[in-house]
C-alpha cells in the first residue's frame, strides 16, 4: 500500500504528569515478558527462549484504563486526518506499558503490528502509536526507527520526536519499525493499536 506519510508526531503532546502517572501505574502491576507471534512466554524451549530474545527482549504490562483512552483517541483521530490515511477504525486493543532495560540489551527488532490478519471480530489493526514517556536523556540508544524504503530506494528514519517525553507517533500497523537495543538506563513507553475493518 502506498503510502503519503508513514508516520506523524504530535511532539509533547501528553503532559509530564500524565506520563508520570502512566509509568507508576505500570510499575505497579506485574510486568511479564514481551512476546512476538508464533511464541509463549509460560511454555518455551531453551532455544525457543534465545530465538524470541534475538527478535524482542523487552518487559511489558498490560493496562486498560478508560482515562488514557480519553487523552489518545483525539491524536488517532487527527492523526488519521492529517497523513492522509483515513483509514475506518473503531476499537482499541488494552494499552502495553513497555520497559527496555539497559543493563540487559533490550530491544525489538524490525516487525510490523500486523494489518493482514484478521481477528475473531472480522478486524484488523490499521494504526499504531508509540508514546514517550520517559526523556530521551534518561537513557541511552533505544532508538525508534520506522523503514520507509521502496524498491528503488532504501530509508530508514529515526524518529527523533520519540526520545521526547509526552510525544506521540503514530503509524499504520503494517510499517515495518523497531526499538534498537538501549545500553543503559530504562526506557519507557506506551504503545496501542486500533483495528477496523479489512483494508477492502
Amino acid at each position: 500500500m502506498e503510502l503519503q506519510n508513514y508516520y506523524w508526531c504530535f511532539q509533547g503532546a501528553l503532559p509530564h504528569r500524565i506520563c508520570d502517572d502512566i509509568v507508576a501505574y505500570g510499575k505497579a502491576l506485574k510486568e511479564e515478558t514481551g512476546v512476538t507471534s508464533g511464541f509463549d512466554a509460560n511454555n518455551m524451549t531453551p532455544n525457543q527462549q534465545k530465538q524470541l530474545e534475538q527478535k524482542r527482549k523487552s518487559n511489558v504490562v498490560w493496562m486498560d484504563p478508560v482515562w488514557i483512552y480519553r487523552e489518545l483517541h483525539p491524536l488517532v483521530h487527527e492523526a488519521n486526518a492529517n497523513a492522509g490515511w483515513n483509514y475506518h477504525w473503531d476499537w482499541s486493543e488494552p494499552c502495553q506499558f513497555t520497559k527496555y532495560d539497559g543493563s540487559k540489551k533490550q530491544h525489538y527488532d524490525w516487525h510490523t503490528d500486523g494489518g493482514v490478519k484478521v481477528n475473531k471480530n472480522g478486524k484488523i489493526r490499521k494504526l499504531s502509536m508509540t508514546i514517550a514517556l520517559i526523556d530521551g536523556n534518561e537513557y541511552e540508544g533505544g532508538d525508534f526507527e520506522i523503514n520507509m524504503s521502496t524498491p528503488d530506494k532504501e530509508e530508514i528514519h529515526v524518529i527523533k520526536q520519540a526520545k521526547i517525553k509526552g510525544s506521540v507517533t503514530i503509524f499504520p500497523s503494517f510499517v515495518w519499525h523497531r526499538v534498537k537495543p538501549v545500553t543503559a538506563g530504562t526506557r519507557y513507553s506506551l504503545v496501542n493499536w486500533h483495528q477496523g475493518k479489512p483494508f477492502s
